[in-house]
């Protein structure tokens, strides 16, 4: 189905992800840290016998790891080949929306620029729609600045 978004709460943000994009929402039970790794990676679980990156969006966001007490719900995707699974707040819903992406306009946050493509308007709000790829492929760079 076109036009198909899963949408959540990231970082204090309510964001829409193309279903497409999405392989399963869980709760992750057991995060391992893994040493010398950037706080925007929380570290590596296992789901169905793969192992997962599990990355903390708001680590990348706000530039400081969530407290391990509020870890737990990810948003399990593949990208270029690897399971990851990227962390957020809460998903409130998927569904269709026949409008589709609607251009970013207005101001928006700085930390979100590089992972913002579009707005989704749903139930009455707006909200980022963000590609999952772009927090894999520009999370370092983020990190660094």
């Amino acid at each position: 189905m076109d036009n198909l978004y899963l949408f959540a709460m990231l970082a204090g943000t309510r964001v829409a992800v193309e279903a497409s994009e999405v392989e399963a929402v869980v709760r992750l039970s057991d995060i391992s840290p893994v040493p010398g790794m950037g706080a925007h990676v929380a570290g590596l679980s296992a789901l169905r016998s793969r192992v997962l990156t599990v990355v903390d969006v708001a680590a990348l966001i706000h530039g400081r790891a969530t407290p391990a007490q509020e870890r737990g719900l990810a948003i399990i995707a593949n990208i270029s080949g690897h399971s990851y699974g990227l962390m957020v707040e809460s998903v409130s819903d998927i569904c269709n929306v026949l409008e589709g992406e609607l251009p970013l306009r207005g101001q928006i946050d700085p930390a979100w620029a590089p992972y913002a493509r579009a707005i989704v308007e749903y139930d009455g709000m707006p909200w980022l729609l963000v590609p999952l790829a772009r927090f894999i492929e520009g999370g370092g760079q983020q990190q660094a600045a």
